[in-house]
């Protein structure tokens, strides 16, 4: 019977410890188990697009890590810049590092470069230079299909910002009129010229203009015409070329430099679209007797008896651009005296404000008889017309 006893004790003893065994063991397996089940949901043991990182540990309750969000912190050159440089690159960085296999950003106006993502920064950068004074667009994608972080977070909306690319060269601009046959004055370059054909190297003349020399095309053009043009430097000379240049490409001939007059520039110079029309030019003289002369490459075409503005409401000196023509108009107004009018007159082509050269029906010529236009007689008017062109200067002297 004691025998018996002992054995059943022993038997006891050994229950137990199977038991404890059995519930380390198992606990491992779970914990295995556990480990294993999450592997298989991450594949790489980061959480994907939102999804959540589910742990447990022998002897621990289990935990739940939300993945982390993701935003866009900056952008370079921030919104809304104006004055940014060609070649600059675009740079956004994020509240995380990115996935390898997100999408990319886009950047309208589509143009060259690379994407190169470093950390939590993506960079764009431009192999060939944007156009002055265009307006880039730049979309960051969101949503489900949108950028998405190393670690599982999603941009939740796409981010869209916009900057402005800095103006062009006054002096490129004048060497583009002049090669297209604007202006008075022929530019050379000096040097290996830059291929029309070649687009890269066009837009980075626009900012870095290569050098050269310029020459009067005519030896006829009066002094006072000569001593108006300066290179580089935008002045009335430079706008009336690029009025005469906007009326021929069905741009509105308001001389201001913008991103329609840069592509239309480079589009005549590739396309090889010169001016056939000459250059003009035409000098108002209030000295005694009044008079008009007219300039097409560099000779006299027409020298004309006029009229300019009386005391009360003289013709303003200075030079001007032909910015409106007109065949014909009635022109109305007050007079100095208070009384009102209502003339017809034709052949108009305005310059300055109100005044204008144009036909208009006196007894003599030659005298102050007008309120600051400068008027011819009906001949006259009529050969002048054509060449008071869009962009042609009106330089008016005493």
């Amino acid at each position: 019977m004691t025998t018996s006893r002992a054995r059943g004790q022993r038997s006891s003893a050994l229950s137990i410890t199977a038991i404890i065994v059995a519930l380390l063991v198992g606990g491992a397996i779970g914990a295995f188990v556990t480990r294993a089940l999450t592997h298989s949901a991450t594949g790489n043991g980061h959480p994907t697009g939102g999804s959540t990182t589910t742990t447990a540990v022998p002897g621990t309750t289990t935990s739940t890590t939300p993945a982390p969000t993701l935003s866009v912190i900056s952008v370079a050159p921030a919104n809304g810049t104006n004055g940014v440089a060609a070649n600059s690159p675009v740079t956004i960085t994020f509240s995380a590092a990115l996935s390898k296999s997100s999408p990319l950003p886009t950047i309208t106006p589509t143009t060259a470069g690379s994407w190169h993502a470093s950390g939590a920064e993506l960079t764009f950068t431009p192999s060939t230079d944007f156009a002055p004074l265009s307006e880039v667009a730049l979309s960051v994608p969101g949503g489900r299909t949108g950028i998405a972080g190393a670690l599982g977070g999603q941009l939740s909306q796409t981010v869209t910002e916009q900057f402005r690319i800095a103006n062009g060269s006054v002096a490129r601009l004048q060497q583009l009129l002049s090669l297209l046959d604007y202006s008075p004055l022929a530019w050379k370059p000096v040097g290996t010229p830059v291929e029309a054909s070649d687009t890269a190297g066009q837009l980075a003349a626009l900012y870095h203009p290569p050098a050269g020399r310029y020459s009067w095309r005519n030896r006829g053009w009066p002094a006072l015409l000569r001593a108006k043009f300066q290179p580089g430097v935008d002045s009335v000379f430079t706008q009336g070329l690029i009025m005469s240049f906007q009326a021929d490409h069905g741009l509105i001939p308001n001389g201001r430099v913008d991103a329609a007059l840069w592509t239309a520039l480079l589009g005549a110079y590739a396309a090889n679209s010169r001016n056939e029309g000459g250059y003009n030019f035409a000098l108002a003289n209030k000295a005694t007797p009044e008079s008009l002369t007219i300039f097409h490459d560099g000779r006299v075409v027409l020298r004309s008896p006029a009229n300019t503005g009386i005391a009360g409401s003289p013709t303003a000196d200075g030079t001007f651009p032909v910015f409106t023509r007109l065949r014909q108009q009635v022109m109305k107004g007050t007079n100095p005296n208070g009384s009102r009018y209502a003339d017809l007159v034709q052949y108009i082509a305005y310059f300055n404000g109100n005044d204008a050269v144009h036909y208009m029906d006196r007894a003599d010529y030659g005298i102050p008889q007008s309120l600051g236009c400068v008027e011819l007689p009906l001949t006259d008017a009529a050969r002048a017309w054509p060449y008071l062109a869009y962009g042609t200067l009106v330089m008016v002297i005493h």
